[in-house]
């Protein structure tokens, strides 16, 4: 992705991450270090479960572990070197390594976004295809639809990270952000970006707004058919399961929109890295509660795991 042959003068960057609660550091460090472990160790009960346990091992489940990996991926990729920054202040990272996170960042968080598309598809045909659901959603499906979220997050993100990486970079060398994000970066180049940023901002256009329709779409037509159902018990069921859905995907999906799809401004900085940091921190430590974590099965799942753990000791 990084070519020798790139004419720059800029061989490490500095994460700038949050000076104005610099003298916070240390208190920062200990809550975002709770809220990785936290998320880390929701999401791998999940996978464990749902790999684990015969009743889990259904079209839902198996995405919702796929999410989970993809969600371990996703705030290794920038947590580590923000607990980093909230101990020294700042972070140096060298070029390729930057971009190395540039790069895995969109890569895996378009994936997610394909992936959320796919997660209301399921439960769209789920509640509203009943008789059809087995037969369309069968392992070889689910298979290929992972595989397709991975191909479309790859094809649509290497390709502007790539160009950006040819770039040439003569100075400043100061991220404002915490980690290596697209924007900020562009912005760091002393070549004309605006091929770069046009492109950048077309693909992420894309993956944001078509996995929005199609889960607005697939919504849609699950509350038409809730409203349908005969009995308020069996419609207020079919609304929790949906709502906890609902829930993260408007953070996700309002915080992306916010620091991606909008008028660019300089003086939102900051509040575009409030924004990631709604993506990178509370997000992950919230999916394994509201999707997984408060669904009986997967209680008696983990009970099961922690037993058989408990056992073996």
């Amino acid at each position: 992705m990084v070519s020798a042959a790139n004419v720059t003068t800029v061989q490490v960057f500095i994460l700038e991450g949050f000076p104005a609660v610099r003298s916070l550091g240390t208190v920062l460090f200990l809550v975002h270090l709770l809220a990785y472990l936290a998320s880390i160790t929701g999401n791998t009960l999940i996978i464990t479960a749902t790999w684990t346990d015969r009743r889990l091992q259904t079209p839902m489940y198996f995405f919702l572990s796929s999410f989970s990996f993809l969600e371990c991926c996703f705030i290794t990729t920038v947590i580590p070197k923000l607990l980093a920054i909230f101990l020294s202040g700042s972070q140096t990272i060298s070029f390729a390594a930057c971009f190395t996170q540039a790069f895995v960042f969109l890569f895996v968080g378009a994936t997610i976004f394909f992936l959320m598309a796919v997660l209301s598809l399921d439960r769209y045909l789920a509640i509203c295809k009943p008789l059809h659901y087995p037969t369309i959603m069968n392992p070889r499906m689910c298979v290929l639809l992972v595989t397709a979220c991975l191909v479309l997050g790859f094809l649509l993100m290497v390709v502007p990270v790539g160009m950006l990486s040819q770039l040439s970079f003569c100075g400043p060398q100061v991220i404002p952000h915490f980690f290596c994000d697209l924007g900020p970066l562009t912005k760091l180049s002393c070549s004309d970006i605006r091929c770069i940023e046009m492109l950048s901002f077309s693909n992420i256009s894309f993956v944001l707004l078509t996995s929005l329709i199609s889960t607005v779409i697939a919504y849609g037509n699950i509350v038409a058919t809730i409203l349908r159902l005969p009995t308020a018990k069996e419609r207020q069921r079919a609304f929790s399961t949906c709502s906890s859905h609902l829930i993260v995907l408007s953070f996700v999906y309002g915080s992306c929109l916010f620091i991606y799809v909008k008028p660019k401004r300089r003086s939102r900085l900051d509040s575009n890295r409030e924004a990631a940091l709604v993506n990178t921190v509370v997000t992950p430590v919230l999916n394994p509660i509201i999707y997984s974590l408060r669904n009986k099965q997967v209680h008696r799942a983990l009970k099961e795991v922690l037993s058989r753990v408990k056992l073996q000791k």
